[in-house]
């Protein structure tokens, strides 16, 4: 009898141990279908976060690009004179910086220079709108709840960015995001042609081979011309077209000024007559007022092309070596960096040092062909440079520099230019020297002269105008400032 009990017993003792089990079993099979719904949960704010933070950061990209495309803010008063440089630097040229280094955007995190916020109608349009507002394509993602631009916290710094977007996700995921921009603030480029000595020669078949359009011509020295009519007339009715000088009746231009710092020379004019110059051109500036050329720092404008362009050293057969490493063997021809596809094939900044890389002398300049039969971008060269380009070039489309039109209004008139060789600016520390019949908008600069190889030779350059407000094109105006990210929540 006693032994039935026992038995009885053991097996309700088994029966409660695997009740336990199972109700063990049981409750971890629960708390792990907990934790795999809140990591479930979590992953889905952790996505709703992520899409906060890239619809943030478009916000803050947005700026940048206001200052490089200024039809961006076309429809908003308080953004349209954002890409504005309001300023002069210490040599009188527009700015984003004051003389002391000072940014033009001085506002505070609550009263800041720019702002827009969704809860303003004109301001919800312009930003969130689905088929007019600049975030339209990111709409079925979020909305900028708030976009402010104020003064940076880092001095030499341009401004801060503040945005702040909404997710469309439930439940909604706010997020709001800082940044610095600094600013590239290359000098301006305010003339056409800018020669530092003499342009041109007293012996005949070495005058002056410049001609310029839209623009003003500077020179430190004298200008040794052929005939006097060479120097366009300037006047409000001249045609704003593409056509050369040489195909005009009358050379006549709405933009064209001259600056010369010492005389002007003719080397075809008859005996004992003095030649008629057109009042638009201006003689004796030097020493007093002064021919004022446009000064591209060496070091400024090496360390810019290195951070946001390409740098390479020469050596005297004129190969050139990218990043500065001088390799005997593996020098590349100029042809093959200067070299643009066809029209919108943008090159950027391309610098090319002098010999011993360092600042340019008289004795450390080496010599850059430039054969390519177009080129668009900004050639620096710390050296001389003949400009020898094969083929007829390409056909850009431009805007002619600003006028008063009859409303009273600026304009800028559309104009195709046939046969250009060069899109941008050449800035050479030595001389020019030009073989051949050659076309350029944009802007060139020797620190030297400007000679012709040979007979027939000439340069004529149409002036870009927005070289003058230092927008360059393949360079940034503003770039986000590296260690200036930063989330608030």
């Amino acid at each position: 009898m006693s032994y039935f009990n026992v038995k009885d017993g053991q097996q309700g003792i088994a029966l409660l141990g695997a009740m336990v089990v199972a109700l063990i079993l049981s409750l971890l099979g629960a708390t792990l279908l907990n934790l795999a719904g809140q990591e479930a949960a979590s992953a889905g704010l952790a996505s709703h976060a992520a899409v906060a933070q890239q619809l943030a950061d478009a916000a803050g990209e947005l700026v940048v690009v206001w200052f490089h495309n200024p039809q961006a803010t076309a429809d908003a008063s308080q953004l349209s004179a954002l890409r504005k440089k309001r300023n002069r630097d210490k040599e009188g040229a527009p700015s984003f910086f004051d003389a002391s280094g000072r940014s033009q955007f001085v506002g505070t995190e609550d009263q800041p220079d720019v702002r827009l916020q969704n809860s303003n109608s004109s301001d919800s349009r312009l930003l969130n709108d689905l088929e007019t507002g600049m975030f339209r394509t990111m709409a079925h993602l979020g909305q900028v709840e708030e976009l402010k631009v104020y003064a940076p916290s880092k001095p030499g710094l341009l401004c801060t960015i503040d945005t702040t977007v909404a997710t469309n996700s439930n439940p909604s995921v706010r997020q709001s995001i800082l940044m610095q921009l600094g600013a590239l603030d290359l000098p301006p480029l305010r003339a056409a042609v800018q020669v530092g000595q003499h342009l041109g020669r007293s012996q005949p078949g070495t005058e002056s081979p410049v001609s310029v359009h839209w623009g003003e011509l500077k020179v430190g020295g004298d200008l040794i011309l052929t005939q006097a009519d060479e120097i366009p007339l300037r006047s409000a009715l001249a045609p704003v077209t593409g056509q050369v000088y040489d195909e005009m009746t009358h050379r006549e231009d709405r933009w064209m000024e001259g600056w010369i710092g010492g005389t002007i020379q003719v080397t075809h004019l008859p005996s004992g007559q003095t030649p008629s110059l057109p009042s638009n051109l201006h003689t004796s500036q030097n020493p007093i007022p002064g021919v004022r050329l446009d000064q591209w720092p060496y070091e400024h404008i090496k360390q810019a092309a290195k951070r946001f362009g390409r740098y390479f050293a020469i050596d005297r057969e004129g190969l050139l070596y990218p990043q500065g490493i001088v390799e005997p063997g593996r020098g590349i021809s100029p042809d093959e960096v200067f070299r643009s596809q066809g029209n919108g094939d943008q090159l950027g900044l391309i610098f090319i040092d002098t010999l011993d890389q360092t600042a340019p002398r008289a004795d450390n300049l080496g010599i850059v062909r430039l054969q390519a039969p177009y080129f668009e971008g900004m050639a620096v060269v710390q050296g001389h440079v003949v400009l020898a380009p094969s083929g007829s070039g390409q056909s850009i489309r431009v805007l002619s520099p600003p006028q008063i039109d009859q409303g009273q209004d600026i304009a800028r008139t559309p104009v195709q230019l046939a046969d250009m060789h060069f899109n941008g600016v050449l800035h050479a520390s030595g001389d020019i020297t030009i073989a051949g019949r050659v076309r350029l908008y944009g802007a060139v600069v020797a620190g030297g002269t400007i000679a012709s190889a040979g007979s027939g030779s000439s340069l004529e350059v149409w002036y870009d105008h927005d070289l003058s407000r230092g927008f360059y094109r393949g360079l940034p105006v503003v770039y986000r400032a590296s260690g200036t990210w930063m989330t608030r929540y």
